[in-house]
């Protein structure tokens, strides 16, 4: 299985900015989309930011102009840079990919994982 953990949250006063990183680990394996998605308490989780292989961006309405989502293929890491954060932009930051992988008996299959998330804080 593909395994996705994420790095980059924390406290931060409204307007400043945090990077998350979200680096996938496994073997034989290649990613066609990955997305951020967020969830505040009490609320539904949310898709923020996406990127398929293709090049292809989606952006949440909220995030557009101050997030960027971006690819170190390299590192098999996605990124979002999160800039002129707001407190409504606290919540935990969920990374979800999806791709597929080739097992042990030469099969390629589908995959789909998801980060443990990471907490964003953004203080008035």
């Amino acid at each position: 299985q593909v395994q996705l953990v994420e790095s980059g949250g924390g406290l931060v006063q409204a307007g400043g900015s945090l990077r998350l990183s979200c680096a996938a680990s496994g073997t034989s394996f290649s990613v066609n989309a990955v997305a951020w998605h967020r969830q505040a308490p009490g609320k539904q989780r949310e898709l923020v930011a996406g990127i398929t292989s293709g090049g292809l961006f989606n952006y949440a309405d909220s995030v557009k102009d101050r997030f960027i989502i971006s690819t170190d293929n390299n590192k098999n890491t996605v990124y979002l840079q999160m800039n002129a954060l707001k407190p409504e932009d606290t919540a935990v930051y969920y990374c979800n990919a999806e791709g597929t992988r080739t097992d042990w008996r030469s099969r390629v299959r589908t995959w789909n994982s998801w980060g443990q998330g990471t907490q964003v804080i953004v203080s008035s």
